[in-house]
């Protein structure tokens, strides 16, 4: 065999190694996000499951403000379809939000002394403040493995295999501009 034929089959074994090489690279990346997405998904679930008994305490301190508590109930509702769905963008949104209600309901509750010292109240805002803490650290997590599998899919070569493979880029999980602005606690405290 000639040395020129040498040489193209070793520069064509190269390079279908390298892409393959990439390819793999991508496919881990996309399951990253996946992965992330699943651990954002299993902490809202916990979230969600835990909300129905705050609200039930929050009910049985009759003078406690309804609006608020139905609030927290619709955005409840809102990040589940988002969640069942899929649908970053929504959740983003969804969760502003929920979060919101759940800053509302606590900031009420500091007029309420009994609600504050029950047992089960202090329970349930102490694992819920735990899992929106977690829930911080994942939404962290989804969003640099999102970019990282973003830019990735835009670098060239890695560009190449990506669109020959159907790799996209995906959507980072953001917020509101109204969740991402200073607190006003003036408006948190007055009814």
């Amino acid at each position: 065999m000639p040395l020129s034929s040498l040489v193209f089959l070793s520069a064509v074994a190269a390079a279908i190694a390298y892409a393959i090489l990439i390819y793999n690279n991508l496919v881990r990346l996309k399951h990253n996000i996946a992965k992330a997405w699943a651990n954002i998904d299993v902490l809202l679930k916990q979230r969600h499951d835990e909300l129905p008994k705050l609200v039930e305490v929050c009910r049985q301190y009759k003078q406690f403000e309804e609006s608020t508590l139905t609030r927290v109930i619709e955005a409840r509702a809102r990040v589940s379809d988002a969640r069942a769905q899929h649908d970053v963008p929504a959740l983003g949104a969804a969760e502003g939000l929920l979060r919101s209600g759940l800053g509302r309901i606590f900031a009420v509750a500091e007029a309420y002394p009994e609600l504050k010292s029950n047992e089960h109240f202090m329970q349930l805002q102490s694992r819920i403040t735990s899992l929106e803490n977690s829930i911080a650290d994942r939404r962290e997590w989804y969003n640099e493995s999102v970019n990282v599998h973003n830019v990735r899919v835009e670098q060239f070569p890695d560009l190449v295999v990506a669109r020959a493979f159907g790799f996209t880029g995906q959507p980072l999980l953001e917020f509101a501009s109204a969740e991402k602005a200073d607190v006003d606690l003036k408006a948190l405290f007055s009814n």
